[in-house]
């Protein structure tokens, strides 16, 4: 039932929205659609936002094998070589206007990473030798300009002069590292090592993995830290729910691509405790809540957080197979997010959030962050997770 309906929803609701997004004029996608669902093509291009759908139409392709999804991410292919990278500077931008001109040119370390990431899979999808090559640039300007004695830095000038980290800091810190950036190198990674298996990359993963076993997470508390200064000691008691169910399969993803059986037996338990506390503190409702600061908890159900608990659950499901109650959490947020989050109207896709009391908020369809990587990776490893399930 959860394969079906989730591969149901991939084909008929998800890829088509996208696909009608592309850009025919000026390349890429456009970056900007209302709760209204008025599109603005002339919005900022996000290069994450980029990244992501060339990922995500490389994945459909992987998943699906239809041709015009390897076409939908050369679109997002070329307009990352020919537009979002610095050619002078190297490394990628973060943003562009709507005709591919740099717009904001901070270089992030988050956001070379999910480059790096798409990349990958697109490589994997077209043996285009361009796109790896491409992706090795970006690994090593990362190693040779975003890191120091302490870990990946975060923000940096257009030249990699070390600049404020506003964009992924919040709630009130300005965090010089972050457990979102470390999560998503490694994530990168561990595609580029599962695609081209090049022991480099496997020797990063193994340095990031001791850095979130040891720096990240609080053992004592079972979850991971957010926001750290440059030495690793954190600047907030927050309690980011989304981020550490999503963390849970990643690390175990990492791991399975690096089969190094010291570190699975040292992240092991670390992913099994986090989803565990995930289940126990964050499931309520049918649904995840959000955060929890100094012990208050919002409980906004944002939209990815959804899809990465459905994932994360039925990781946890498939680790421990002793445990249904997994299984079940995932396939019952999966009710919520096709009852609820799901826009039903007519040229729509998710919505951002909803209350508790389910309502949407009126935050944008489509924006620099939301965009198809939760929910289509969560379709993906649905289907790829129940392949042998009726």
């Amino acid at each position: 039932m959860l394969r079906a309906e989730v591969t149901k929803h991939l084909q008929t609701d998800i890829i088509p929205f996208w696909q009608s997004m592309e850009d025919k004029e000026f390349g890429g996608f456009y970056g900007y659609m209302g709760y209204d669902l008025k599109l603005n093509k002339e919005a900022v291009k996000g290069c994450i936002l980029n990244s992501r759908i060339l990922w995500f139409f490389s994945n459909a392709y992987l998943t699906l094998g239809r041709k015009e999804f390897l076409e939908n991410a050369g679109c997002a292919f070329r307009f990352l070589k020919e537009h979002c990278l610095d050619r002078e500077y190297g490394g990628v931008f973060w943003s562009l206007t709507y005709k591919g001109e740099p717009e904001d040119t901070t270089k992030h370390t988050y956001n070379q990473a999910f480059a790096i990431y798409a990349l990958s899979s697109y490589y994997d999808a077209s043996k285009d030798e361009e796109a790896i090559e491409i992706a090795w640039g970006l690994y090593h300007l990362i190693e040779e300009k975003c890191t120091d004695e302490y870990g990946y830095m975060e923000a940096f000038e257009r030249d990699f002069q070390p600049a404020d980290n506003d964009k992924l800091s919040e709630n009130g810190v300005m965090a010089e590292k972050t457990m979102n950036t470390l999560l998503h190198v490694f994530e990168a990674y561990t595609e580029l090592y599962r695609v081209t298996g090049n022991e480099c990359a496997a020797d990063r993963l193994r340095y990031m993995l001791d850095l979130i076993a040891d720096k990240v997470y609080n053992q004592r508390l079972g979850r991971q830290e957010v926001f750290f200064d440059r030495t690793w000691n954190t600047l907030i008691d927050l309690y980011s729910y989304g981020h550490d169910i999503e963390a849970a399969w990643l690390i175990d993803r990492g791991l399975e691509i690096l089969n190094d059986g010291s570190y699975t037996e040292k992240m092991g338990p670390i992913t099994r405790t986090i989803t565990e506390n995930i289940y126990n503190r964050a499931y309520i409702d049918h649904s995840l809540v959000n955060e929890a600061e100094n012990g208050v908890i919002d409980t906004t159900r944002v939209w990815w957080v959804q899809a990465e608990a459905v994932v994360g659950f039925l990781n946890g499901y498939q680790k421990m197979p002793q445990e249904r109650k997994f299984l079940e959490a995932a396939e019952d947020i999966w009710r919520y997010i096709r009852d609820w989050m799901i826009d039903k109207r007519q040229g729509s896709e998710w919505f951002s959030e909803l209350d508790k009391d389910r309502n949407p908020s009126d935050k944008p369809i489509v924006e620099p962050w939301k965009c198809p990587y939760h929910n289509g990776r969560m379709c993906f490893e649905v289907i790829r997770r129940l392949e042998d399930a009726s």
